[in-house]
This record gives C-alpha cells, sequence and structure tokens, in this order.
C-alpha cells in the first residue's frame, strides 16, 4: 500500500505494469463499445419484453411485501400475481439466453480490465493511499479479545496464541467487564497500538478510547458481519492476517461519528431496523423476529409520525419507515459496492431516510434501484451534512453499529473529521467494494482513454460526496 521509495529500483516493474495497464485500458474501450451496440440491438430487437422485466419485477417485490406485512388469509391473494411476475420474468430470461449468456461475461471482462487499468496507474496507486503512510511496528500492542463474538471466532482462529507470535499482548473480554475501561487501563500502562478482535459495537467502543488518547486503532474482523473491517478495506476472512497491522501497517486518519455523547463507526437506525433489533428474540432468531415485527411496523398504516427532521429543499418529514444515519455516506447508485463507504474521510455524516409503508412503494423503489435511480422515488431522501438532529415526541429506540439503545430526544448527530489513527496491514486492499469500483462516468471514461493512448493520468482533486 506504500509507493516504492527509490524510483530506480521499481522503475522497471512500474514501466511493464503501466504497459499491462495499456492494454487492460484498452481491450476495456473495445468490449464497452460492443456492449453498447450489443444492449442497443437487445432493446431494439424486444422492447416490449424488456419492459414486462422490469414490471415483473415490480410485481415480485410488491406480492413479497405484501406477504410479509399482512397478516390473516386475505393476503393469500396476491400469490397468483406473484407466480405470473415470475413465469415472465423467467420467460423473458430464457428467450434471451444465448444474448445473456454473451451479455453477463462481456460485463464481467469489461469490469476487470478497468478495475485493472485504473488500479494499476501509478498516480491512482497514489491517490488511493494518499493519507496513508507507513507505520513503525508497535512497541507495545495491546489486542482486546471478545472470545463470544462472530460465534467464537477468536478460538477457532487461535488469536491469543496469534497475537502473542507478533508480541502483541491479548487481553480477553470476561463477562461483566466494562470495554472501555479495559482498553483505558491498557493504554494508560503504555500501550501505543491497541486493537480490538470483535463487531462492529466492540469496534466503536475501543475506537472511542484510542480517539481520546490519540492512540492508533487496529481492527480485526472477528465479529458476524464486521462492515466496518470492509470498508477499511480488510479481508474479513483473513481474520489472523488483520494482526499484521501492529507489525507491518500502513496507518491514516478516518473520520467518526457522534450520536448525543455516543461514537459511532458505521451507521446509526432509527425507524424499523431500531425497532426490530429492540426485541430479546432478536439475537437468537433473526429472521424470525423479523417475520413476526415487521406487519406491527409498517403493515396496514402503522406508521407512526413520530421522528421530524428537515430535509434539503424538502418540508419536515414526519412519517419516515427507515432512518440511517452513516459515518460517511453510503454508495447507493450502483450494484458494485452498494452498501459500502468509498470514503472514510470525507468529513461528513451520510443520511438515507425512506418511507416503506406500502407494498407498491416499497416495489417502486426496489425496480428503480435496479437501474441506480432510486431517487426518482419520492419516498427516498439521501444526502451529507456535516451535523443532523432528530426530533421526536416520545423515546427513539436506536441501533448504533448493531447494538439496541434507546435514547432521549432531540438525536443529535455530528461528523468527528479525522478523529481516528488507524492501521491496517500493508498487504491489505485498503478500499472498500465502493471506493474499487470504477463506475462508468465521464471522468473514467476520459481517464481510460488517456491511459490506452499512454498518457499519464492526472490525480482527481479530493470530492465531497453531496
Amino acid at each position: 500500500m506504500s509507493l516504492p521509495d527509490s524510483p530506480s529500483e521499481s522503475d522497471p516493474p512500474v514501466a511493464g505494469q503501466h504497459r499491462r495497464a495499456q492494454l487492460a485500458a484498452i481491450g476495456a474501450l473495445v468490449i464497452l463499445v460492443l456492449l453498447f451496440w450489443f444492449g442497443v440491438s437487445l432493446i431494439a430487437n424486444d422492447p416490449v419484453g424488456l419492459v414486462i422485466s422490469f414490471a415483473s419485477v415490480f410485481f415480485i417485490v410488491f406480492t413479497a411485501w405484501f406477504l410479509v406485512v399482512r397478516r390473516g388469509l386475505l393476503r393469500l391473494l396476491v400469490i397468483p400475481l406473484g407466480l405470473l411476475a415470475c413465469v415472465a420474468l423467467v420467460t423473458y430470461g430464457f428467450d434471451q439466453k444465448y444474448q445473456l449468456l454473451v451479455l453477463i461475461p462481456m460485463l464481467l471482462v469489461f469490469g476487470f480490465a478497468s478495475r485493472y487499468a485504473m488500479r494499476n496507474q501509478r498516480t491512482s496507486a497514489h491517490t488511493t493511499h494518499r493519507h496513508a503512510r507507513a507505520a513503525t511496528p508497535a512497541r507495545n500492542g495491546v489486542l482486546i479479545v471478545n472470545p463470544r463474538s462472530g460465534g467464537g471466532k477468536a478460538e477457532r482462529f487461535n488469536l491469543l496464541e496469534e497475537a502473542s507470535k507478533r508480541s502483541v499482548e491479548p487481553v480477553v473480554l470476561e463477562p461483566g467487564d466494562d470495554l472501555a475501561q479495559l482498553a483505558r487501563r491498557a493504554i494508560s500502562r503504555g500501550a501505543d497500538v491497541i486493537g480490538m478482535a470483535g463487531g462492529d459495537g466492540s469496534q466503536a467502543l475501543v475506537a472511542t478510547v484510542a480517539m481520546e488518547h490519540d492512540v492508533a486503532h487496529v481492527c480485526v474482523p472477528s465479529g458476524t458481519r464486521n462492515h466496518f473491517a470492509l470498508d477499511l478495506g480488510l479481508d474479513r476472512d483473513d481474520v489472523v492476517g488483520a494482526l499484521d497491522a501492529f507489525t507491518d501497517g500502513v496507518e491514516r486518519r478516518i473520520d467518526l461519528a457522534r450520536l448525543n455523547g455516543r461514537v459511532f463507526v458505521n451507521n446509526a437506525s432509527l425507524g424499523v431496523y431500531a425497532r426490530v433489533v429492540q426485541s430479546d428474540a432478536y439475537r437468537e432468531a433473526k429472521l424470525g423476529t423479523w417475520k413476526r415485527m415487521l406487519p406491527e411496523i409498517v403493515g396496514g398504516g402503522a406508521t407512526e409520525c413520530s421522528l421530524q427532521f428537515e430535509a434539503p429543499n424538502e418540508r419536515d418529514w414526519c412519517d419516515a419507515a427507515l432512518v440511517i444515519v452513516s459515518n460517511n455516506p453510503y454508495q447507493m447508485r450502483r450494484f458494485r459496492g452498494m452498501g459500502s463507504r468509498p470514503l472514510l474521510d470525507s468529513g461528513r455524516l451520510g443520511i438515507f431516510a425512506a418511507r416503506l409503508s406500502s407494498a407498491g412503494g416499497t416495489a417502486k423503489l426496489v425496480t428503480l434501484g435496479i437501474v441506480g435511480a432510486h431517487r426518482r422515488f419520492g419516498g427516498v431522501l439521501q444526502w451529507s451534512s456535516l451535523e443532523f438532529e432528530v426530533q421526536s415526541e416520545a423515546p427513539v429506540s436506536v441501533g448504533l453499529d448493531g447494538e439496541a439503545l434507546v435514547l432521549m430526544p432531540p438525536l443529535r448527530f455530528v461528523s468527528l473529521p479525522g478523529a481516528l489513527r488507524v492501521r491496517v496491514p500493508r498487504h491489505a486492499r485498503g478500499a472498500s467494494p465502493a471506493a474499487a469500483a470504477v463506475p462508468l462516468t465521464r471522468r473514467n471514461l476520459g481517464a481510460l482513454m488517456r491511459i490506452a493512448v499512454g498518457r499519464p493520468v492526472q490525480p482527481p482533486s479530493q470530492r465531497r460526496p453531496a
């Protein structure tokens, strides 16, 4: 993840790397022309079938949502509609099977070639990691381990022994221990790098202490979902490899966010998700809890007018079924990288609000989302801000990095730019799926053309999410 120190040592491989990137860019542009021609011909040959396929998606989602949020035998009347939509979608796919067999590999090759070309330009690599610097090995590294997190991943991957091999002191979180107090105690004893092996809620607590003392933080993905690790560019399946950040890592500063004094690394959810997470049964039976509670929350006009907030160019919303406030905005426009964050250092909160009170509205949202046009749906708002406030007449259920809380309003969110020093292994990718994606924009198309003709790509200035 760091650039070579000596040009003389790196010139030959860099020259070969540039040639391969140039060939990849040429190949990507050729495939792009073929894709355009192929797509136009596919639409021209069967425009009605394409419309029917999108309509089928709409009715499939409509049926599924209606079945989930309604109760009683009456809801079964929509099943024939959903079955017909499935048959129509499968029929269209079968009729276009040969075209799809060509189109899908072409899309995959184009994506691979364009990403290879963009990533292997020296200037692009420098831009991606411009804020990272090589870190000296930890003198007194400490790893706090939650042995129960992720179904016992710490024991399966033998993290205690692996940490000791790297001269990192392991500290086991026992039942009843105060995690934040353990972290403060470790730092008071001289820890210069502190890591957490656990879920995102635990990562947030340790990151808070690391921020307070300006100590570097290491994320070890031994939780269940490990969204924070994903957006840091770590391999979530390589739990042991994350420990290399203590001995051979790179360091940069990222943002944190705060809600009424509580720091979070990922997001805070209000509405549907937060109310389900509050259930005692959620941890043991997630799917069953959703099935049982969703009709009570959004079915049959159950949405309560309880959350009030200001949004750009909109009147106050008070009937949002879902509000997500994230530490840096999530990528929601393209399929690749959906639900991850392209940046962790934009210095802004991402805010997403949606009305999901009807089957038709939900189906429309999903259908538009397939083509990245969810913003055309009037029941969705997405923007970014330095701060955000939510008012309510009653205590608000909040899912904060997956942890269930009930907080008194108002809820005040604020971004904490550059608050945390974070280390990742030198061998880590260092970019989230959203950051690693190369979207087909005018800027990137121009960059591919410059790479193809052998011209250097100028590093773009850092952009703030809109």
